[in-house]
């Protein structure tokens, strides 16, 4: 459900200027950050690049591109 929420110009601003460097639709880049804040939130103790790889690996997973992991 799509859902209208007031934000601060200059948030608006920085996303703008982000979506554009990542390549993602000005929501998609603030629902991104929502989503890297609120894996920060729950887990403080994970650093931005560890949260930034298990979201791109349970996307990975959702779109069925499993492969098995080789140790060593």
């Amino acid at each position: 459900m799509a859902m209208a929420v007031r934000i601060s110009e200059e948030l608006v601003g920085e996303a703008k200027k982000f979506s554009r460097i990542e390549h993602r639709s000005l929501t998609g880049q603030i629902e991104h950050w929502a989503r890297i804040g609120k894996c920060s939130e729950e887990n403080p103790d994970l650093t931005y690049n560890l949260i930034k790889e298990i979201l791109i690996g349970i996307e990975e997973l959702d779109q069925n591109e499993k492969t098995e992991y080789q140790f060593g």
